[in-house]
């Protein structure tokens, strides 16, 4: 037990920066969109998601960045902007008839650079294989403290924030009640994270043999959105249309992905693929029927981002992302406290020789 104590002080103190930062800038995006709401007004209101509506949205927004749009995530009656990805990596929102109402990097809006902080670290490829680690190593810390704490469950207690931040006691008590009171989300959060960052090998290890499927070839002609969203929507009558994206070069078809009922994804992973020629329906992957480990993996990311189960889950993630933050602070102050009144204990006993 002593090897697994020290395991988990080290490990945690070497991570306790990344889960601060990956625990704070999830609370803040389980607030992206009242924050969206809050600076861009056209959001306040809803959109109707309907094949013409969206359509017409689609046409006037590759009108305004001809050649430039990669895909367009819908507003809805709880949003009334589309969210807009361009092939620069520049992001973007449009109102409900498609006006392009704002078009910027990623880190220079606020709700971006968050984004790109908890992902990516703002580092990348880099600093995604980072959070990704520390999303599993999170989670097998929350596995170790509950192993290390067991023996000594009589210790727990009911405050979570230390009386003071210069007693380690303190610290280590308010860092093991917290760790206790939060531990199943936090861990889902941990682990569902991880396994978002490392999506191609968890989706191989949930759902082995099962290969993901290629988009059909198609023609290459001018788009009518209207038709090919309604196209679309006929696939499967009871989804909600949720993204769009134009064919990705000549003879690509184009992607429509839409959110069946009982689908926990926010943007759904029903996709249909429609000729741009004929704006017809040349294939279509049905979320409902994919593969049990498939399904279980489309899962994680509505876990994660608390986009299932209301406000009241929404609040949940909020919380447990405060929580890893605050169980990384104190017990990375802890455990820097303890190696100072080390050093002050070898330097006493080296003076005393």
């Amino acid at each position: 037990m002593g090897i697994l104590r020290t395991l988990h002080a080290w490990a945690g103190a070497f991570l306790a920066l990344v889960l601060v930062a990956l625990g704070l800038s999830g609370s803040l995006l389980v607030l992206r969109d009242p924050w969206v709401k809050l600076t861009v007004p056209e959001a306040r209101a809803g959109i109707a998601p309907t094949p013409q509506a969206l359509g017409a949205a689609m046409e006037s927004i590759e009108a305004q960045a001809p050649g430039e749009l990669r895909s367009v995530v819908f507003g809805g009656p709880h949003l009334g902007v589309h969210r807009l990805y361009f092939a620069d990596r520049q992001l973007g929102y449009g109102a409900a008839d498609g006006r392009v109402l704002a078009r910027f990097a990623p880190e220079t809006r606020i709700e971006g650079w968050v984004f790109e902080l908890h992902h990516r670290l703002l580092a990348g490829e880099t600093g995604e294989t980072i959070v990704g680690a520390a999303g599993i190593a999170g989670a097998v810390l929350v596995l170790t403290g509950a192993i290390v704490w067991l023996p000594a469950w009589r210790s727990f207690g009911a405050r979570v924030w230390p009386r003071t931040v210069t007693k380690r006691a303190d610290l280590v008590g308010a860092h093991r009640n917290l760790g206790v009171v939060t531990a199943v989300p936090v861990f889902v959060l941990c682990l569902t994270g991880g396994a978002i960052s490392f999506h191609e090998a968890t989706q191989a290890l949930m759902a082995p043999g099962v290969e993901a499927p290629k988009p059909p070839k198609a023609g290459v002609g001018e788009v009518d959105w209207p038709r090919a969203l309604a196209a679309a929507q006929g696939a499967f009558p009871d989804a909600v249309i949720r993204t769009a994206a134009p064919p990705a070069r000549p003879g690509a078809p184009l992607a429509v992905r839409l959110k069946q009922p009982g689908e926990w994804h926010p943007n759904g992973r029903t996709v249909v693929y429609v000729d741009p020629v004929d704006e017809r329906v040349i294939g279509a992957v049905d979320a409902q029927a994919l593969a049990p480990g498939m399904r279980a993996f489309n899962s994680f990311y509505p876990l994660h981002a608390g986009a299932v189960g209301g406000l009241a889950y929404e609040t949940v993630v909020f919380l447990s992302g405060l929580a890893l933050a605050m169980l990384g602070g104190f017990g990375l102050w802890s455990f820097l406290l303890k190696q100072a009144r080390g050093r002050r204990r070898a330097a006493a006993a080296q003076a005393a020789e």
